[in-house]
């Protein structure tokens, strides 16, 4: 059976539909934002009242017993997550027709997230950064904002997979971890696994898009979504990873068990639209690890932050002034010899 896509190959369009229909203002679009403001004050009073329990001299200790082999392993973790972030916007490269280096294809990804990571509304301030850099290839403010969707479809099914298997796999283990029915939990995970099974089945038959203000864009078949699920669940096992080496040594969480608590307070932050989940993140994974030392566990979410979010910020914009720098330069020479050329 053929599962890809019939039709003649080439590059999607991501082209403006004839006329589209004016959007109807519905009076229930204050839902949303209002539920993230409850979510975010909610996950703050918890952290609050969690932190306020901790002991300073033992968060201290917690904080600084860190090995070097620790460190150095979460840090490579950090730098696998990025680099499978880079194949994000190779995928959504390949899916738009467009021909990048893959140095520009890294810079552009690495700095995009790294940035939207820590200031949050990564469709403004990751799409701006892609923007910046993809320009000077070229490539015009539709595609950019076409490949910011697509790497967000390729993170959103990673992380379907990835919740959808450690709660199938692992169902009573989380339930007892989080203090959670292990049935309700296994049919969670076999919904979110049916509905990635459900995409993926859906893009296979036939070319599917979607219309984006006013926007149509093609989606990638099947092999091409297949694969930004694989790519997706790689990136989240090794972003877990990060925080997962840095708690103390004898707990007695094992990695599969970790995957969905952490895929879980993940989905928590993104819905609060914190920058990184400030504050959801460390309440739900605080919660969820009661097990562990508060003070340990609180420790380990510091150096998290540290290694996955504070370390790539501050690379980044050392990289994107760089690039500004060396951009400049480039106009300054090129500018200098047609005067030159001139006289």
């Amino acid at each position: 059976m053929n599962l890809m896509p019939k039709g003649p190959p080439g590059p999607p369009l991501d082209r403006p539909e004839a006329e589209p229909a004016p959007a109807r203002r519905s009076r229930w679009r204050w839902l949303g934002p209002a539920a993230s403001v409850i979510l975010f004050t909610a996950s703050l009073v918890v952290l609050w009242t969690v932190v306020s329990e901790v002991d300073a001299a033992e968060l201290r200790a917690a904080f600084t017993k860190a090995t070097d082999e620790q460190m150095t392993m979460a840090f490579a973790f950090t730098a696998l997550s990025y680099l499978l972030l880079t194949c994000y916007d190779a995928l959504a490269l390949r899916q738009l027709g467009l021909k990048v280096p893959y140095r520009t294809t890294a810079l552009a990804s690495f700095t995009s997230y790294a940035v939207s990571f820590n200031l949050g509304f990564p469709l403004l301030t990751g799409g701006t950064v892609r923007y910046w850099i993809y320009s000077t290839k070229g490539i015009r403010p539709g595609r950019v904002a076409s490949l910011t969707v697509i790497a967000g479809i390729t993170f959103w099914l990673g992380m379907g997979l990835v919740l959808g298997w450690s709660l199938v796999r692992d169902a009573d283990s989380v339930g007892l971890l989080t203090r959670t029915n292990a049935q309700l939990n296994r049919i969670i995970g076999v919904a979110t696994l049916g509905v990635v099974i459900g995409y993926l089945v859906w893009v296979s038959f036939k070319r599917r898009s979607v219309t984006i203000r006013g926007w149509l864009l093609e989606l990638p078949g099947f092999r091409l979504s297949l694969g930004q699920a694989l790519i997706g669940a790689a990136d989240v096992c090794a972003g877990a990873a990060v925080l997962y080496v840095l708690l103390p040594d004898g707990h007695p969480v094992n990695f599969q068990v970790f995957l969905a608590v952490y895929v879980f307070a993940v989905m928590l932050g993104v819905a609060s639209h914190a920058p990184g989940g400030l504050g959801v993140f460390e309440a739900t994974m605080l919660l969820a690890l009661s097990s562990i030392p508060r003070e340990q566990v609180l420790g380990a979410l510091l150096l998290y932050r540290l290694c996955y979010y504070l370390g790539p910020f501050i690379l980044a914009l050392a990289l994107l002034g760089a690039y500004e720098i060396l951009n400049r330069a480039s106009a300054a020479r090129a500018a200098l010899m047609r005067a030159e050329d001139g006289s």
